[in-house]
């Protein structure tokens, strides 16, 4: 019995040795697990700081239990566990605490190793750049790349087509400018003074505004007082392409900032957060003239801003971004926010709208010049001109001709470029390329009808001025864009079909002012006839459906009406202008100089004109007759129409005058 005992307590004993060296082995093998994540030296010195070394060195399992269990949670506070399952639940709560460091560990060092990676290549990258940067400074900025794109470059500059022709063909002294010597003296007079002012100028298209202001540059700078150095620039800008960004982005005529949260600006401000001013055109014309083609379509705010740069003579620059304390701002970003860039100079605008449609402020501090339409003659001129620098003859009537299609000289140096090359393109056909050019080169007829046919030119003017009389027309005068033109008026007139009953028609495109016109032509009718007009059918006409955008028409539809009731013919070689009062006085109107450049580009022999406005004429125009009328009694009288004619007769076959006088002897 004593024996049987004593094997059972044997067995139990090696069983429980068995486990202890089990778990002991465990608890080793996770204290390995443990340095290999932190490091044998952090183990150390953990065990160190959470009283752990004595019992690490423990040949015990409650100890090195307890140990490891210190180590993992950093708590020196742990005691020792002697109960099996107390033991087995510490192992299990220490490998748990474990894995979840391991798995950090692990995440860590995959986020170290990819930092490691993104360094290194940053590295590399700078190592690079310093290179490239040491290329640049050895050799400079070139590479086989940019070279290729230089040579491209080079190669487009050197092809030049029309570039050169029309050069050529642009006036380049003040002497061959055609038809403006007044204007042209006034604007040299205007910028030349020792207080030279802005100006604008008004005046149709083509009629050489850019060119006068670039040749009256070049001859103010010739003279001793004027302000203006020999180096003076002459910055040139179109007001319908000067476009801007109201967060000042991008400003190309005042100037702009190139903030770095934004555009960037330089790479080395870029990176730095420097804001960089970009100076804009009123600063480029720093010193000379800056001009502006179509400044009435300039943006109205952009205006605003201009007429401040005018009075200052200074751009100022604004940024957020700007730190004038900061050791990495350059000295001339400082300068440009502290004082602004200058920008004195000279402005000269050009347009082709009314006065009345420019802005009043801009109009203030400028001085106004006209520039006058051209007549056929200098077309013919300019034409010619334009034939000799290129060297070519032309068969005769060949610059007339093209003065009846436009009345822009502009225009006009085109269709002589435009025929000389259909001219080279006849004269040339059939010959090799290797063949020397034709050494003269004469233009036809047939050259200039094929450049007319292609391009649908038609008649300026397709109204023209006849000898004859005729009943019922009339030729009144407008204005658009400093154009004068014909407005061909004519009327009809028949008899009501009941006193009183009769209607009145006109063109609804016409406008409601002339058709006003209408209406008072048909009071003062009624006072010049002694009849009403109520008692007739009256149609007028515009030809042409043309809108009539003022009053001036009034005294032609008077004509027009007056001829178709009375039945006298009118002289259809003469015009007429004026606002027609009630009480037949003829008004003032605008634009008579350009209307009589008109009457005489349709080869009218006299103009009838507002006496108001007689002194606007220049006495020494030729060529037509100028008539200044007060009131219609003298336009009639001018017109050699007799005040009294014989009326059209009604259905019944009296006449209305005859009528109303019966009617008012019965009265009496």
């Amino acid at each position: 019995m004593a024996s049987g005992a004593d094997t059972r307590t044997e067995r139990r004993l090696r069983r429980r040795v068995g486990a202890e060296e089990e778990l002991l082995r465990h608890v080793g093998a996770l204290l390995d697990l443990l340095a290999g994540a932190i490091g044998q030296d952090q183990v150390v010195l953990r065990a160190g700081k959470v009283s752990a070394l004595k019992l690490l060195r423990s040949a015990t399992l409650p100890d090195r239990l307890c140990a490891l269990g210190r180590l993992v949670f950093e708590d020196p506070t742990l005691e020792r566990v002697t109960t099996r399952p107390a033991q087995r639940k510490a192992i299990a709560e220490i490998e748990e605490a474990l894995a979840e460091l391991l798995a950090q560990r692990s995440v860590e060092d995959t986020i170290d190793r990819k930092v490691n990676e993104k360094v290194s290549a940053r590295h590399q990258s700078y190592l690079n750049d310093l290179k490239i940067e040491a290329l640049r400074e050895d050799g400079g900025p070139e590479t086989p790349a940019t070279q290729a794109k230089l040579a491209e470059l080079d190669a487009l500059s050197s092809r030049k087509l029309a570039l050169d022709a029309m050069a050529r063909l642009r006036p380049a002294h003040l002497r061959d400018l055609v038809g403006q010597d007044e204007a042209v003296a006034a604007l040299i007079a205007k910028i030349s003074s020792p207080y030279p002012q802005h100006v604008i100028l008004y005046g149709p298209p083509g009629v050489g505004k850019t060119t006068a202001a670039r040749l009256a540059l070049e001859a103010a700078k010739a003279r001793p007082y004027a302000p203006f150095a020999k180096d003076a620039p002459f910055v040139e800008a179109n007001g319908t392409t000067l476009r801007w960004d109201p967060r000042e982005t991008t400003n190309p005529l005042l100037g702009s900032v190139h903030d770095p949260i934004y555009q960037g600006s330089r790479r080395e401000f870029a990176e730095s957060g420097i804001p960089e001013p970009k100076l804009g055109l009123v600063s480029r014309a720093h010193g000379g003239v800056l001009f502006i083609d179509e400044i009435g379509e300039l943006d109205p705010v952009l205006q605003t801003r201009l007429l401040k740069v005018l009075e200052d003579k200074r751009v100022n620059f604004e940024s957020s971004y700007f730190d004038e304390s900061a050791p990495n701002v350059p000295e001339y970003v400082k300068r440009l926010f502290r004082e602004g860039a200058p920008a004195d100079f000279i402005l000269i605008g050009a347009t082709t709208r009314e006065p009345d449609e420019i802005d009043p402020a801009i109009r203030s501090r400028c001085a106004e010049l006209y520039f006058s339409p051209l007549t056929q003659n200098q077309i013919v001129t300019i034409a010619q001109a334009a034939m000799r620098r290129l060297g070519a003859s032309a068969a005769r009537g060949i610059a007339q001709q093209i003065a009846t299609y436009t009345i822009e000289g502009r225009k006009a140096v085109q269709l002589v470029a435009d025929a000389y090359g259909v001219a080279l393109a006849r004269s040339s056909a059939g010959k090799r390329r290797s063949e020397a050019m034709p050494a003269h080169v004469n233009i036809t007829q047939e050259d200039l009808q094929a450049v007319l046919r292609s391009g649908r030119f038609v008649a300026h003017t397709p109204a023209r001025a006849r000898a004859r009389r005729e009943i019922g027309k009339a030729f009144g005068l407008g204005v658009l864009h400093h154009v004068g033109s014909l407005i061909e008026i004519e009327a009809l007139a028949f008899p009501a079909s009941a006193a009183g009953k009769g209607s009145v028609r006109f063109n609804e495109t016409a406008g409601t002012m002339a058709r006003d016109s209408v209406f008072n032509a048909g009071s003062v009718l009624r006072s010049l006839l002694g009849t009403d007009p109520a008692d007739f059918d009256l149609h007028v006409n515009v030809i042409g459906g043309g809108n009539i955008d003022g009053p001036s028409a009034g005294l032609a539809i008077l004509l027009a009406l007056y001829s178709a009731l009375a039945r006298v013919p009118l002289p259809q070689d003469v015009a007429v202008t004026g606002e027609l009062s009630l009480a037949g006085k003829v008004r003032g109107v605008g634009g008579v100089v350009e209307k009589l450049y008109a009457a005489r580009q349709a080869g009218m022999r006299a103009i009838v004109l507002p006496a108001e406005n007689a002194r606007e004429i220049d006495a020494r125009l030729s060529g037509i007759e100028v008539i200044a009328a007060h009131d219609v009694a003298e336009v009639l009288r001018a017109l050699r129409i007799k005040r009294a004619p014989k009326l059209l007769a009604t259905k019944s076959g009296v006449s209305l005058k005859t009528r109303k006088r019966s009617t008012a002897s019965r009265g009496n």
